[in-house]
């Protein structure tokens, strides 16, 4: 909502300060934001006469305020623009600044005054002066007053902290909202350092081996009173447990001391000892801890199983799948391993199946990747041989920002819940990753237990965030442990015990070369791919499209199935990537392709001259199906005569035959694929080398073939592979269960 007074600052910023503060004009909205923010800091960095300007209120800023201006008040501000950048900050912040004219009046005086005291610095700094902490305090975007149902008693312990330690060199003012966050932890961590003794410029925020041996030598309990004890029930209260912020340990917080215990699975004594503390202040807690559980990407030999035993270490997390299809040697382990569940069950250990492609970064998150991912594991986990039942952990291995998680790990886990739902809820489903996504992943209801990845301290998810109350590995560090043939690294956590993995599993599913569809799973497939098609848009009547869902289905897997069933084999590939392409490409067919394909014909029989188009069910290129049927032709995978890519009659006739012959172009698309994989060599592609075609393809080995059936990477082609991942993954389930009937 537009506020006139910080309008009229935004026209002070571009009256007073055009050109110089290198940024770009104000939008004069009248509504607050960094932007504004960001230019008064700037402003006042001019007024200061600094000569690099930034957007951030650095030591330089600080210093610099300090040394010229350590008291601002109506007889020290410097000038009339210097008064109305602290008048046009008020009003961002929601204070009075007067009349944005210049006068540090009893207006702005009691404004300052009733700042100071809702940052809980009043009796630090006290009267109407304006100090450079409390500047620095004012260009942000912190609030001092609660918002978004912040908690009064969040609050108390926000602004104790600010008045309590103020006057440290490295203590800045922090938010006074009600809500925990990053810059609140720190503070704590800065706070216990203090109160270790340390000085300033050795404290730093860092929970470090100093900060550990001073906690060590300062175990609260009840009767204890003082900072301590202030300083630990605030730390209860920020993780969030019902506890009054006191100075003083009473039963009553023994008691919530206790309960913590019990939740974080550390030894219940009721006191504020070094790993209770720990647990507190940081995510992954006291290092030291040995775990019930790990996980790691090394293979499971007797020895190393002998290995975990000893180290009291029951359930093992393990990988369904390695993306990457030249691993280096530390990974080539990584995924589950021939005979690894037998080795693990026989020796008394349990696995619970870990799912991850890449996933380091947000563009690699979403609805239809998702649904590629719930599929994918769930393939993935039968032919490892986990039993139903089994809960597959979906990794979220990055910083994902809040926003992120509501944009893109969101629609990607309801994803992995429609594809779970879809497939019968054989498996469950877990969620790996820092605290914050956790948390909103089982409260969205996606995820029935969470894998927290604590060990990641920095992870804006993890700082500022209490530990999830479905959670069933906590990850607090990694570890290398027994020697010789029984050493193995691996990553330490802790187990709740909501999670017990798999003691045993069924025969494993060998990589057998695909068979006819069995006739008891066609119309399970045909109600998946349909219900997945709508769920991107892609209504089964066909919508403006020219086929139907149905048309498609059946033209494509069941009509074709023997010959797609044949070239699988023939050439090594699974059958999924074909039906996959043509399906998909006969369900874009539209009004345009048609004309299109009309005008092409028109123009060659009256010139002579072929402009290249897609066409067909399999949407192939002439040039395309050149280049693929000479690759083949050229490597043995077919015979025939070597066309010429640069005759228009050439192009035409192959064109045609994609157009008119819905075999001869279903033929095509496996040729294509092993094209693609081989380079596109003759396209203007720069495509890389992959490994000749085979049955155990990585899924981004499968993307990469997708994601060139249709075009440069560049392209749409990239989004279109994502979605298309799901389809194959749909296509590849039922695949897999006929020919493993």
């Amino acid at each position: 909502m537009a506020d006139e007074m910080v309008r009229k600052a935004q026209q002070f910023i571009n009256g007073a300060y055009a050109g110089k503060l290198g940024i770009n004009r104000l939008p004069e909205t009248g509504e607050t934001g960094w932007p504004l923010m960001f230019a008064l800091t700037r402003a006042l960095q001019y007024e200061l006469g600094i000569t690099t300007l930034s957007d951030t209120f650095g030591p330089t800023t600080l210093s610099t305020l300090t040394s010229k201006y350590p008291n601002l008040n109506s007889g020290t501000t410097p000038s009339s623009n210097f008064t109305k950048i602290i008048q046009s900050a008020l009003y961002c912040k929601g204070y009075d600044g007067g009349d944005i004219d210049g006068t540090y009046n009893s207006r702005v005086v009691a404004s300052i005054t009733k700042l100071k005291q809702d940052m809980g610095v009043d009796f630090a700094y006290p009267g109407g002066n304006l100090v450079p902490k409390v500047f620095k305090g004012l260009l942000n975007m912190d609030a001092y007053v609660t918002v978004n149902s912040g908690s009064d008693t969040i609050r108390s312990v926000q602004r104790w902290l600010n008045g309590q330690y103020v006057n440290r060199r490295d203590f800045f003012i922090i938010p006074a909202d009600g809500h925990h966050s990053r810059d609140v932890a720190k503070s704590m961590l800065f706070a216990v350092q203090y109160e270790i003794g340390m000085a300033d410029g050795t404290a730093n925020g860092v929970f470090g081996p100093g900060t550990q041996a001073g906690l060590k030598s300062h175990t609260v309990s009840t009767g204890a009173s003082g900072p301590w004890v202030q300083l630990f029930s605030a730390s209860m209260i920020l993780n969030q447990r019902p506890v009054a912020f006191t100075s003083t340990f009473t039963s009553a917080l023994a008691s919530a001391v206790s309960a913590f215990q019990s939740f974080v699975k550390l030894p219940v004594t009721g006191t504020g000892n070094f790993s209770t503390w720990a647990s507190l202040l940081v995510s992954y807690g006291d290092q030291a801890r040995n775990g019930e559980a790990c996980d790691g990407v090394t293979l499971i030999t007797a020895a190393r199983a002998a290995t975990l035993k000893a180290q009291g270490i029951t359930y093992l997390g393990r990988y369904l799948t390695n993306p990457d299809p030249t691993p280096s040697d530390d990974l080539k382990h990584k995924a589950i391993q021939p005979g690894e569940l037998q080795t693990i069950a026989e020796n008394g250990l349990r696995c619970f199946p870990i799912y991850q492609t890449f996933g380091r970064g947000a563009s690699e998150f979403s609805y239809p990747q998702g649904r590629a991912a719930g599929q994918a594991a769930i393939n993935a986990a039968l032919d490892h041989g986990f039993k139903t039942g089994t809960r597959i952990f979906f990794a979220v291995d990055f910083d994902a920002l809040d926003q992120d998680v509501s944009s893109n790990v969101l629609p990607h886990f309801k994803g992995i819940q429609d594809a779970i739902i879809d497939d019968g809820n054989r498996f469950e489903i877990g969620v790996y990753g820092p605290r914050n996504v956790c948390i909103r992943v089982a409260e969205a209801g996606h995820a029935t237990a969470s894998f927290v990845c604590d060990m990641s301290s920095g992870f804006s998810g993890n700082f500022g965030y209490p530990l999830p109350e479905n959670w069933a590995y906590d990850q607090i560090v990694t570890r290398t442990v027994g020697s010789g043939g029984g050493a193995i690294e691996i990553d330490v956590n802790i187990a709740s015990g909501r999670d017990v993995g798999q003691g045993s599993f069924n025969a494993p599913r060998g990589p057998l070369a695909d068979t006819r569809l069995a006739s008891d799973v066609i119309g399970a497939m045909k109600t998946d791919v349909g219900k997945y098609m709508e769920s991107i848009g892609f209504p089964n009547d066909g919508g403006f499209r020219s086929h139907t869902h149905e048309t498609c289905f059946q033209t494509v897997v069941v009509e074709y199935d023997t010959v797609i069933t044949q070239l699988a084999y023939r050439y090594q590939m699974r059958k999924a990537l074909i039906q996959t392409s043509a399906y998909w490409e006969m369900r874009h067919i539209d009004a345009v392709d048609v004309s299109v394909d009309l005008e092409v014909m028109t123009q060659f029989n009256t010139t002579g001259t072929f402009r290249d188009s897609s066409t067909g069910i399999c949407q192939i290129f002439g040039r395309t199906a050149v280049l693929a049927w000479n690759h083949a032709i050229e490597k043995g995978y077919e015979t025939g005569t070597i066309r010429n890519v640069n005759s228009d009659q050439d192009k035409y006739n192959i064109w045609r035959d994609c157009m008119d012959n819905d075999q001869f172009a279903i033929s095509t698309v496996p040729l294509i694929h092993m094209w693609n994989a081989d380079g596109a060599p003759g396209s203007d592609r720069d495509e890389t080398l992959m490994r000749p075609m085979r049955l155990d393809y990585t899924e981004s080995e499968i993307f990469q073939i997708l994601r060139r059936y249709q075009g440069a990477a560049a392209s749409e082609a990239t989004p279109h592979a994502q979605q298309r991942m799901a389809l194959y993954q749909i296509m590849e389930k039922y695949n897999s269960i006929s020919r493993n009937v």
